[in-house]
């Protein structure tokens, strides 16, 4: 099998999903005893193919064409997919981010190809490759052997480490994109970014969550002030999402976003299966919960059974003296 990992750009950068994505790529060509491609479509990609080179890939594709300057799926796709055709790769991978889940199902169309959303790891059976994904929140692990010719994934950036810079360099090199601007169905416009001064919620290192517990705004704005003086990301359960008190894009969980930071701070926050499921691979989970039979405890490294608008100013008061010292 030759494998081709699509790397994620945005305004010209590289996004981090693509370095554990680059791990799992990496991961899977071992397995097979094979080599591993990277492909960067649009602006800014031969400056990413650069900083990409010495992550252990044989070759890093490059094209800024006008028809894939701007990422949309139906250019990129068919982009991808003729390079695939052309160079016989049979294993074609991606992060499983929003991006990631909008273009693989469209390029394993175009290819016919079987495709896994969201692995977390490979083996080898009987039968070839087996990909291993969740199911039911996490709490079953799906064996799943493609039987087409050319597989299509998307793999999950929490369960695999972040590549970095190691021996030897790819190949860079310009790919040929012959997508006709002018016939594209749909065409970017603009990004409309959520600009905020805290880390973006699937990068943080640390990331506070608020959970049914805080109640109302006044509850959420003490969850943001101990986010602040962490230097955290924000987060939420679904019930803080559903009652208008955080926007969806601050939603972890299974229907959420799925992060795994350094730290996990859940306040408020019962611990249903659905939560759990975007948490759970947190390195440090700390919960706090006046419930002390809340499942959030099963799952959590460190739980102070106590009522949160008691504990968080406290907390906030020993960070920033901390910080002050």
């Amino acid at each position: 099998m030759a494998i081709l990992l699509i790397a994620e750009m945005r305004e010209g950068e590289v996004r981090h999903a693509t370095f554990p994505a680059v791990t799992a790529a990496k991961q899977l060509a071992e397995l097979l005893g094979t080599e591993f491609d990277i492909l960067l479509l649009g602006k800014g990609a031969q400056a990413g193919a650069e900083r990409l080179k010495d992550l252990g890939a044989a070759n890093v594709l490059w094209s800024e064409a006008e028809a894939v300057a701007e990422y949309t799926a139906e250019a990129h796709a068919q982009a991808a997919a003729d390079l695939v055709n052309e160079k016989g790769y049979t294993a074609v991978l991606a992060a499983a981010t929003t991006t990631g889940k909008d273009l693989m199902p469209r390029l394993a169309g175009l290819l016919d190809a079987g495709m896994v959303s969201d692995a977390i790891g490979f083996e080898k059976g009987d039968e070839g490759i087996v990909y291993l994904r969740p199911m039911y929140a996490g709490n079953a692990i799906a064996r799943v052997v493609i039987d087409t010719p050319i597989h299509c994934l998307t793999v999950r950036e929490t369960a695999f480490d972040a590549a970095t810079p190691g021996a030897g360099s790819a190949a860079v090199a310009e790919a040929p994109v012959n997508v006709d601007a002018g016939g594209l169905k749909a065409k970017f416009v603009e990004y409309q970014l959520t600009k905020s001064e805290r880390p973006e919620l699937t990068e943080a290192k640390v990331v506070v969550s608020a959970g049914r517990g805080v109640k109302d705004a006044e509850g959420v704005k003490l969850i943001e002030q101990l986010a602040d003086a962490l230097g955290a990301a924000l987060g939420a359960s679904r019930a803080v999402v559903d009652e208008g008190l955080l926007p969806n894009d601050l939603q972890v969980g299974q229907t959420g976003k799925i992060v795994a930071p350094d730290l996990y701070i859940a306040c408020g926050i019962s611990g249903a299966i659905q939560h759990v499921a975007g948490m759970k691979d947190a390195k440090v989970i700390v919960a706090i919960n006046k419930d002390e039979e809340a499942p959030i405890f099963e799952v959590a490294d460190y739980g102070l059974v106590d009522d949160l608008f008691k504990a968080v100013p406290k907390l906030i008061e020993k960070v920033q003296a901390a910080r002050a010292s």
